[in-house]
C-alpha cells in the first residue's frame, strides 16, 4: 500500500485533476447543460470520453490503480486532449516508462493486393480490425470518390460517425453505423491493449453522441455481410451488398466486396467504373 502512496501515485492524481480542470464540455464535444462549482471536466465525462468506466477512473486520480495500461492510458490521454510531451509525461509518471510509438497496420499482403487489382468491376478495400482502410481497388475508388482510404476518408467507423454529409448519402445510416459500432466492441475485446483502436474509440465518444449512447449499450456484433442503400450524387439510389472475407492469418484484415443487388444497381456501377472520379458516399 506504501507504493499507491508513492509521490509518483501524488503526482499523477494532481497532473490529471490539472489536465481535466483546463478543459470544458464544449471543447471535447459534449453538451454542459448545468451549472459548474469547478471548472473543467467532471471525472464521470473523462471516463466516458476515454471508455472506461467512472469507478476505474476515479482509482486512476487517486493511485490505487497499481500500474495501468499503456492502451488504456492512451484512451485516456486522447479523452483529456494531451500533447505528445503531456502523453510521455502522463505514462512516465503512471507507469514509470514513455509510451511506445503506434505500432504500424500490418502490411497488405501481396497476393490480396493483386487480388484486388484482378476485380475490375467489383468495388471492394481492406480494413483491419481498427477500420483503417488500407487498401482499395480503382472500382472503390470510381464508387466511393478519389480521396477514398486518405485523409478523413481513411477510417471505416470514423467515416460514417463524423462528416455529416454521409448521412445524407447513407440511406440505412442507423442500421449500419450500429453495425460499426457493435463490431468496434467485438474488435476491442480481441485486442484490448491496441492503443489505435483505443484512440479511434475515444475520438468517436467524444466527438458524436451517437456513437457515446451506442457505445453505452454494450451492443456486440460482428459485421459479416449485409445490404445498405446509398444516394449517389449521381447515379442516384444504389441498392448494395457487402461481404465482409476476413484473412486466416494474425493480421485481423477483412477484404470488403461491395457488390450490385440488383440489375439497376448494377448498370449503374458499371457506368461509373467507366465515367471520371465522383465524389464520396461513404464505404
Amino acid at each position: 500500500m506504501a507504493s499507491d502512496r508513492s509521490p509518483r501515485r501524488t503526482e499523477l492524481g494532481e497532473f490529471l485533476r490539472a489536465m481535466r480542470s483546463r478543459l470544458q464540455p464544449v471543447d471535447v464535444g459534449l453538451s454542459d447543460g448545468s451549472r459548474r462549482r469547478t471548472p473543467g471536466l467532471r471525472r464521470q465525462e473523462v471516463a466516458q470520453l476515454a471508455a472506461v468506466s467512472i469507478d476505474w477512473y476515479i482509482r486512476l486520480e487517486q493511485g490505487r490503480v497499481g500500474t495501468p495500461g499503456a492502451a488504456v492510458l492512451d484512451a485516456v490521454a486522447q479523452a483529456l486532449r494531451l500533447t505528445p510531451p503531456e502523453r510521455r509525461h502522463l505514462h512516465l509518471i503512471a507507469r514509470g516508462e514513455t509510451p511506445l510509438t503506434r505500432p504500424p497496420a500490418a502490411p497488405v499482403s501481396d497476393s490480396l493486393r493483386v487480388l484486388l487489382a484482378g476485380m475490375p468491376l467489383i468495388p471492394a478495400y481492406i480494413v483491419d480490425f481498427r477500420f483503417d482502410v488500407l487498401a482499395h481497388n480503382n472500382a472503390a475508388e470510381a464508387l466511393f470518390g478519389p480521396n477514398f482510404g486518405s485523409g478523413d476518408s481513411a477510417n471505416f467507423a470514423q467515416l460514417m460517425f463524423l462528416p455529416p454529409q454521409i448521412r445524407e448519402t447513407q440511406l440505412d445510416w442507423v442500421r449500419v453505423a450500429r453495425e460499426t459500432v457493435g463490431n468496434l466492441r467485438a474488435n476491442l475485446a480481441r485486442h484490448p491493449d491496441d492503443p489505435r483502436l483505443r484512440e479511434v474509440i475515444a475520438e468517436l465518444r467524444a466527438r458524436s453522441t451517437e456513437f457515446a449512447g451506442w457505445w453505452d449499450d454494450h451492443m456486440v456484433q460482428q459485421r459479416i455481410h449485409g445490404w445498405k442503400r446509398i444516394l449517389h450524387p449521381v447515379a442516384g439510389e444504389l441498392t448494395l451488398c457487402y461481404d465482409y472475407l476476413a484473412t486466416p492469418d494474425d493480421s485481423d484484415q477483412c477484404l470488403v466486396a461491395v457488390t450490385p443487388a440488383d440489375q439497376a444497381t448494377e448498370d449503374a456501377i458499371h457506368r461509373l467504373m467507366t465515367g471520371p472520379g465522383l465524389h464520396a458516399v461513404g464505404a
